[in-house]
């Protein structure tokens, strides 16, 4: 009787092996899920496009593959609508059952994702969407960022424009999260440094009728403006500024984004204008000028900022995939292979923070022949202050 619940018993262990040998085979031979929720119409659809560039130059360059597997990409335009983004993250995740949701581009949509990213666990990377609570107050071990805050890249603005003389400002931008934590950065370092903020302007997003509030800065008569817009708010902006005769009076400051992927669209309204951001399409670097090649060869168009961050998450990806040998069910090993990541990357070194926020280079930037020529590294190795983030 011992014997045969001995042979039972082996049976019944060699089946379990047999099993867990063919579902290893079966997740190996699966492809890698990338769920991509950008925007792909409306205001941010030319955003959505250059990330989505960006990322599949990057795992093409890797064959195709992450860590052996080849890749399947799910696209879901997000429609930047963020009421919308908790029904289409969790389709992403619980129907589509991707390995990781990549995006979004909007600030208020991120918000509704990583409240399924809590829920779910789903490694999810956000490869533009400057909420600074994305890596703080709401970190989570499986959320990793790519791109920036907003305070990353508008915080060396504030001082920059102290050094070049300016002491009473006004700022502009939409009316919703992102705008004003990125002009709040810009205020907090120009205040360190003894400049005033005379008026904060607030237009209702995503209006781009920009005349009464041109008036107003007209009347004002600050130093100079310093602006967060982007996609085709910025250009209107720009423009509309420069024809209100403000430019030459008036030096117009501003986020990286309101001209990046833009420069072709602003023309000559776009001369002279000063921003900040994490890369700049001149960079003198070898990583930089390979990453422009390729991406003119692949798609036509130098790229921007945008097409940076999906080329980052597509590298970051691989490099990660590699350390797990492409194996996902594991989630602690490969989210901790991700915070490991460190990048030569075309916006220069790129690792991650405990919160898992890219610490990079933050460059000072003049549009000058259509082009964002790099004046200065405005801040080098710049780290978000993240210390509400508890992982």
């Amino acid at each position: 009787m011992m014997k045969s619940n001995n042979k039972i018993l082996m049976s019944l262990l060699g089946a379990g092996l047999l099993l867990s040998g063919q579902a290893a085979l079966a997740e190996e031979s699966a492809p890698v899920k990338l769920g991509l929720m950008l925007p792909y119409t409306g205001t941010y659809a030319a955003l959505g496009e250059a990330i989505t560039n960006g990322l599949k130059l990057a795992i093409e360059q890797q064959g195709g593959e992450l860590g052996g597997r080849r890749v399947e990409y799910v696209e879901l335009d997000s429609e930047a609508n963020p009421s919308k983004a908790p029904q289409n993250m969790s389709r992403l995740v619980k129907s589509d059952r991707v390995d990781a949701v990549i995006g979004p581009v909007h600030s208020g949509v991120a918000m509704g994702m990583l409240r399924v990213a809590k829920q779910t666990g789903a490694l999810t990377i956000i490869p533009n969407a400057g909420l600074g609570a994305a890596t703080n107050e709401l970190c989570m071990p499986n959320v990793f960022r790519t791109s920036h805050n907003m305070w990353q890249d508008a915080y060396p603005m504030g001082k920059v424009a102290h050094d070049r003389g300016h002491r009473r400002v006004v700022t502009i931008t939409w009316d919703y999260a992102g705008g004003k934590e990125d002009v709040a950065a810009f205020e907090e370092a120009f205040s360190e440094a003894g400049g005033e903020v005379m008026e904060q302007i607030l237009v209702p997003f995503p209006s781009t009728e920009f005349q009464s509030y041109l008036t107003q800065i007209a009347s004002l008569a600050p130093d100079a403006v310093y602006t967060f817009f982007a996609g085709g708010g910025g250009v209107s902006f720009v423009r509309d500024y420069a024809a209100a005769g403000l430019k030459e009076s008036i030096p117009l400051l501003g986020s990286g984004f309101m001209t990046e992927g833009n420069l072709t669209a602003l023309g000559e309204a776009g001369e002279g204008v000063l921003t900040t951001l994490h890369y700049a399409e001149t960079l003198e670097s070898e990583e930089n000028r390979a990453f422009v090649s390729a991406y003119e060869a692949a798609y036509g168009e130098t790229p921007d900022a945008y097409a940076v961050h999906g080329y980052d998450t597509g590298a970051m990806l691989a490099e990660a995939f590699t350390t797990v040998e492409g194996d996902t069910r594991d989630r602690d090993a490969l989210f901790a292979a991700l915070a490991e990541v460190e990048l030569d990357s075309p916006r220069g070194p790129l690792r991650f923070s405990a919160s898992h926020h890219p610490i990079q280079n933050v460059y000072l930037r003049e549009i000058r022949d259509g082009r964002h020529e790099v004046l200065s590294v405005a801040h080098r190795q710049l780290e978000a202050p993240d210390e509400a983030c508890r992982m």
